[in-house]
């Protein structure tokens, strides 16, 4: 029996969707461990929770699971402006939050758990992913990490490949002001974000891809993937940053999950603001060209061990900075930007703390892990279900 084709592989489709976009409308997609209260441990319930879910139409269309059922997702949906945004995904937050509490669940925000045994994992039970358990086997298995993604719509198809080439210059630092996953397996592993080294590393089609040039490139080696059954749906292209295919959007997926509510929805604007930025300078004619992978892999490499601490490779110059320089110079760029589309950090500092540095301050202060991830998880309880 032949599959029928999956419709996120037209690529005329696909172009179009593009092509007839909104500029700047956005979605932000936030995931949470789903956790047993009393030990903190990872807890198997995510069909339950969907299930339950479907009960109430605003989260009938907000969530999703994410391949192991110790995880749920919540999204905003399309949204024409920031405020819309956080107002969206603040209701939405808090009906799930009140559903985890009925179903005797907490929820937590951090790029891994530190403890829990991947082997102890439940791939959700559809066929989409089984289809994926079947195709990466082991690598399906090790992925209980959960991130933080964000949707900007793109008008123009060649136009979103230019931003998506050009934004890999800065994904680095985005990871770096996001780290929050320093442990695993029960042990400080040295990194600042150790959910990237699991995904980037382990995936297909992950991290940063060489750059494309064009939709007409881009769609070449789209449709040789689908021709020698590399994929079969879109959704398989899990770079750190790309065209989705179904939305006519940019969606940058580099950033860890974040244990704060405000500083979450704070780091989404950012990302938006990138895109935005991207953009308005593709339309004036100076968009950063993208640099070599090669390049880029020494940057990123560096925000995944040591985030914030450590310092970037300024290529342009042949010499180090501070990564909290590089921060700043992120923030210098996408201030035209984040005017325009009313995006307020508020008392989010990008140069940090965060999340890593915070866990690793209590650890090193005397608190055991658990009280380390108690306290990420405490935050997340007092932070994400409320508005402001």
């Amino acid at each position: 029996m032949t599959m029928a084709r999956d419709e996120s592989l037209d690529l005329d489709a696909a172009r179009g969707r593009f092509e007839e976009a909104t500029d700047f409308t956005m979605a932000v997609e936030e995931e949470f461990a789903i956790l047993d209260p009393a030990s903190l441990d990872l807890a198997h319930g995510f069909e339950r929770m969907f299930e339950e879910s479907q009960e109430n139409e605003v989260l009938a269309d907000s969530v999703r699971g994410e391949l192991i059922d110790t995880e749920i997702e919540i999204r905003s949906g399309r949204s024409e402006s920031f405020a819309e945004m956080k107002e969206r995904q603040y209701e939405r937050r808090r009906l799930l939050f009140d559903l985890a509490a009925r179903e005797h669940r907490l929820l937590a925000a951090c790029g891994t758990h530190p403890w829990a045994d991947y082997l102890d994992q439940a791939i959700i039970d559809t066929p989409h992913y089984r289809r994926l358990r079947a195709e990466l086997g082991w690598v399906a298995q090790r992925n209980n990490t959960w991130s933080l993604h964000v949707h900007v719509g793109v008008r123009g198809a060649d136009r979103a490949i230019a931003v998506c080439d050009s934004l890999r210059n800065v994904l680095p630092v985005l990871l770096a002001v996001s780290a929050n996953s320093p442990f695993l397996d029960g042990r400080d592993t040295g990194l600042a974000s150790v959910r990237t080294q699991i995904f980037t590393r382990t995936f297909p089609r992950c991290g940063l891809h060489d750059p494309f040039g064009d939709w007409e490139s881009y769609a070449s080696f789209v449709d040789l993937l689908e021709r020698t059954s590399s994929i079969v749906e879109s959704t398989q292209l899990w770079w750190s940053v790309r065209p989705h295919h179904a939305f006519g959007t940019v969606e940058v997926r580099i950033c860890d999950a974040q244990s704060d509510g405000e500083e979450s929805l704070a780091l989404a604007g950012l990302m938006v603001a990138a895109v935005a930025q991207a953009c308005a300078d593709y339309d004036d004619g100076v968009l950063a060209p993208p640099r070599r992978a090669r390049e880029l892999e020494e940057n990123l490499w560096r925000a995944i061990r040591h985030g914030l601490d450590g310092e970037m490779i300024d290529f342009e110059a042949g010499r180090e900075v501070p990564t909290t320089t590089a921060v700043e110079e992120l923030l210098e760029w996408t201030a035209p930007a984040r005017g325009q589309l009313g995006i307020d950090l508020g008392d989010f500092d990008p140069t940090g703390p965060n999340g890593s540095q915070r866990s690793r301050e209590l650890l090193e202060s005397g608190a055991s892990m658990a009280d380390v991830y108690r306290a990420s998880v405490d935050r997340t309880a007092d932070t994400y279900p409320v508005a402001g």
